[in-house]
C-alpha cells in the first residue's frame, strides 16, 4: 500500500497559486511546496505543472530547479516527475556514472509490470533521443550486457496461471547452472527475463523444494564479479522486492555517512505503491521504525519532503 494519501478532490488552481507564492519574493517558502506536493498523487502534479504552466507561462519543474537546491532539489524533482518519466531520467543517470551498480535497471526491470517497462521505454526514447536498450547495451559488457538487455526489453505475461511441470523442469536447470558456476548460461537469462512473475515465483519455490534452500541462498555473496552481482539483485527483485528494498533502505542508512541517493530514490519511487509495506517490514527487522531512522539520519527540508511521502505530518 501507498504511504502518501492525496485527497480525493483538489483545486489544482490552488496548488499552482500556492505554489507560485512559495517561489516569490526574497525566499522561497519550502514547507509550502512540500504541503502542496507531497500530499498530492501523480496525476495530480501531473495537473498541478499543467495548470500552472497555462496561467504563468513558464514551466513549473524549471522553477522550482531555480529555487531549491541540494538533496531536496533532488527529491523534489524527482516526486514532481511523471513514473514514468521518472525512471527513464533515474536511469540515465546511472548509465552516465561510472562504477554504477546497476541498481536502478534492475529495479524497472523487474518489478514494473509490462506496460509500465513499456512506458519507461518510450519515455527514456522521447527525453534522450536513444532507446533505454542501445544505451544500456553501450554501457555494459559480456554476460552483464546479456541479462540487463534482456531484461529490460522484456514485455512479460502479467497473469497470474503458472505451469507446475515447467516450473520444476526450470527450478532444476537453474539448479545445474548454479551448481556447475555456469551463471551466464543461456536457460539462466532466458528464464528470469521471459517468464511471468508468478511463473518465477513457482519456480523459486520448486527449487527451494528441491534443494533444501533458497536460490539466493546458492548465489555466491559479494562477489567482485559484476555479472554475478547484477544477477543476485535481479533474482532478489524478481523474488520479494519489497524485501529487496527494505535491504537497500537499510544499506543507504547504516554505516558512516548516508547515502541520499538511494534513499531518495527508494522513498520517492515507492511512495504510490507498496512504501507501508516496506516501512512494515523494516521496522521488524531492525527494531526501529524507518521514519525514526529517516528522521535521524537526514536533516532540514530534505527531511521533511522524505518524512512527508512516508506518510508524516510535518
Amino acid at each position: 500500500m501507498a504511504t502518501v494519501s492525496a485527497p480525493k478532490q483538489v483545486s489544482v488552481k490552488e496548488d499552482a497559486e500556492a505554489l507560485r507564492k512559495a517561489c516569490q519574493g526574497w525566499g522561497t517558502d519550502e514547507k509550502a511546496i512540500i504541503a502542496v506536493l507531497g500530499r498530492r498523487n501523480a496525476a495530480q502534479r501531473r495537473q498541478i505543472r499543467h495548470v500552472y504552466e497555462e496561467i504563468y507561462q513558464e514551466d513549473l519543474i524549471k522553477r522550482l530547479e531555480s529555487e531549491l537546491s541540494g538533496h531536496f532539489e533532488k527529491a523534489v524533482y524527482r516526486w514532481i516527475l511523471d513514473p514514468p518519466d521518472r525512471d527513464a531520467l533515474l536511469a540515465n543517470v546511472e548509465l552516465k556514472k561510472s562504477g554504477n551498480k546497476h541498481h536502478v535497471i534492475v529495479e524497472i526491470s523487474c518489478t514494473k509490470n509490462p506496460e509500465e517497462l513499456l512506458a519507461i521505454r518510450r519515455a527514456y526514447h522521447a527525453r534522450y533521443k536513444r532507446s533505454l536498450e542501445e544505451e544500456v547495451a553501450y554501457h555494459t559488457k559480456g554476460y552483464t550486457r546479456r541479462l540487463l538487455v534482456a531484461l529490460v526489453s522484456a514485455f512479460r505475461y502479467y497473469g497470474e496461471e503458472i505451469n507446475t511441470t515447467l516450473a520444476k523442469s526450470e527450478a532444476k536447470k537453474l539448479h545445474e547452472a548454479i551448481k556447475d558456476k555456469k551463471f551466464g548460461n543461456e536457460d539462466v537469462i532466458r528464464i528470469l527475463s521471459t517468464r511471468s512473475i508468478a511463473q518465477l515465483q513457482a519456480t523459486f519455490n520448486c527449487y527451494r523444494e528441491q534443494e533444501g534452500t533458497s536460490i539466493t541462498k546458492n548465489l555466491p555473496k559479494d562477489s567482485s564479479d559484476e555479472y554475478i552481482a547484477v544477477l543476485r539483485m535481479a533474482v532478489r527483485c524478481l523474488k520479494d522486492p519489497k524485501k529487496y528494498f527494505e535491504k537497500v533502505l537499510r544499506r543507504s542508512i547504516e554505516g558512516i555517512g548516508t547515502d541520499e541517493d538511494a534513499l531518495t530514490r527508494v522513498i520517492v519511487t515507492r511512495a504510490e505503491r507498496d512504501l507501508k509495506e516496506i516501512k512494515e517490514l523494516y521496522h521488524k527487522r531492525n527494531n526501529v521504525p524507518l521514519d525514526k531512522a529517516v528522521d535521524k539520519e537526514t536533516s532540514g527540508d530534505y527531511k521533511d519532503m522524505l518524512l512527508t511521502l512516508l506518510g508524516n505530518e510535518v
